[in-house]
Formats: structure tokens, sequence, C-alpha cells
């Protein structure tokens, strides 16, 4: 059964509204980080490591607001107010016990964990036989990319409302060199963002890319239809085989369509 780590209610240090206007390359962080929540075991939902067993550590902070976002309690700076302040031991305490000290992979998620820095944390799981892997959108680049296992690069589409600086996106990749592994993951919503992704793909040919339907319903509360997100999974897929398009691999929100939008899962 998975097991999540509810953080207390403590106020963090750091407001993240301003943080869109930060340089992209990653600050040097505090010793504490502001950490949304840890649960697992569980299975990782999407991308490349779709099935695998997996503990998650979902940061606080963000600096886009996605229109379509599924993680506003790790992003929206209302609720930092539920952000765990934790330094680096008491974070590897949790994710060890969730664990049961078994080495698997740990999932750097958020908001945004390139706000924060994870080499800490990262060093000492290594140690442990432990993988590690990172979602970020490739707004701020980090150092300790590089010491990733996994580095998925999940630039946003149109109808995220925000626009790609491709300029920050190549310090991103330039700071990853030495990860065994770079991957792109894109969210489609409509023939806009399947557009767009194309080309993102015409930009970067040499990096694997994991397409995946949007999700409009994100109220962890309502239910997930199961049949609209099947719909759009099937559309995705008519798409890229009637364009013969076969470099993508397309593939659902397995959490999603098991759990629907549940936290800690």
């Amino acid at each position: 059964m998975t097991d999540v780590l509810i953080p207390r209610a403590v106020r963090a240090t750091a407001d993240t509204s301003s943080l869109a206007n930060r340089p992209e390359v990653g600050r040097s962080a505090p010793t504490t980080l502001r950490i949304a929540e840890i649960f697992g075991p569980t299975i990782q939902g999407e991308g490349a490591l779709i099935g695998e067993p997996t503990v998650f550590v979902r940061a606080g902070g963000c600096d886009y607001r996605c229109s379509w976002c599924d993680s506003l309690h790790a992003v929206d700076s209302r609720y930092r107010d539920t952000w765990a302040p934790m330094d680096t031991e008491e974070i590897w305490q949790e994710v060890t016990r969730l664990s049961g000290a078994q080495p698997l992979t740990v999932s750097l998620s958020g908001g945004n964990p390139a706000i924060q820095n994870f080499a800490p944390l990262i060093a000492l799981g290594k140690e442990a036989g432990y993988r590690f892997a990172c979602e970020t959108q490739g707004s701020i680049s980090q150092p300790w990319f590089a010491a990733l296992d996994t580095l998925v690069l999940s630039p946003k589409p149109p109808s995220s409302g925000h626009r790609v600086d491709w300029q920050k996106f190549d310090h991103c990749l330039a700071a990853a060199k030495g990860c065994d592994q770079i991957v792109l993951k894109i969210v489609i919503f409509d023939d806009c963002d399947y557009d767009w992704a194309k080309a993102v793909a015409n930009r970067q040919p040499d990096l694997p890319l994991y397409l995946q339907p949007g999700n409009p319903e994100v109220d962890p509360e309502t239910p997930v239809d199961l049949t609209a997100a099947t719909e759009r999974l099937h559309w995705l897929i008519e798409k890229v085989t009637a364009d013969r398009w076969f470099a993508p691999r397309v593939l659902p929100q397995l959490h999603v369509l098991v759990w629907g939008n549940k936290r800690g899962v």
C-alpha cells in the first residue's frame, strides 16, 4: 500500500511568487528544502519510466502557472504554508522508511524541483544504490542534473499559457551532460499542441519523445471520466498513426486511469 508524508503546516521562508523573474541557472539553495509531499512506494504513472516502482519527492514552488496544472498544491504560493521545511537527512529518512530501505527510483517532481538544490539528496541516495529521476519544464538549469539517472524535460505547449525560452532549455540540456538518460515529454490537449510537439521534435531529434494526452479534470475530489480519457488517448494515437509519425511513444497517465486524480499514489 502506498504511504504518504503529509507535510506539517509550517510557513516556508521563501516566497515563490517572483520565481519567474529569477535567472535560469539554479541558485545555491538553503540547507532546508520546501517539500509539498513525499509518497510511495507506487509506480511511475507516465513517460519513459512508466510502471517503475518509485518513491516521489514533490518539491514546493514553481516558476510557471500552467492553465491545466494538476499539482497546484505544489505550485501556487497560497499553499506554501503547507510545504514542509525539511533538510536532506529528514527527506532521506522518509524515503528509506517508505521504500523499506530497498533501492528503487526516487522521482523528484513538483512544482519545479529545479528551483531547489537536491544535490546532497541525490549523492546520499546514490551511495545506497537508489536511482534518481527528475521531471522539469526546462526553465531552470541545475548542476545536479548531471548526477541523475533520468532527466525528463517537459516543455509546456501553447495550451499551458506559457512560452518556452529555448535558451534556458538549452542550458538545461548542457547541465545534464553526464545524465544517463534525457527524454522529452509533451502533454497534448489539441491540434495546436500536437503541431507544436512536432516542431519540438524537429528541434531535438536526438531526444526520445513521449506524448501524453492532457487531463482537463484535475480536481482530486472529482471522479475522472474514464471514457473521455480513453477517447483522448485514442485521438492522439490516431493522429500520430495517420501522420506516419513513428518517432514518439504515445502513453496515457496510468495513475489517472487507476486512481483518478487522488493525491499520494
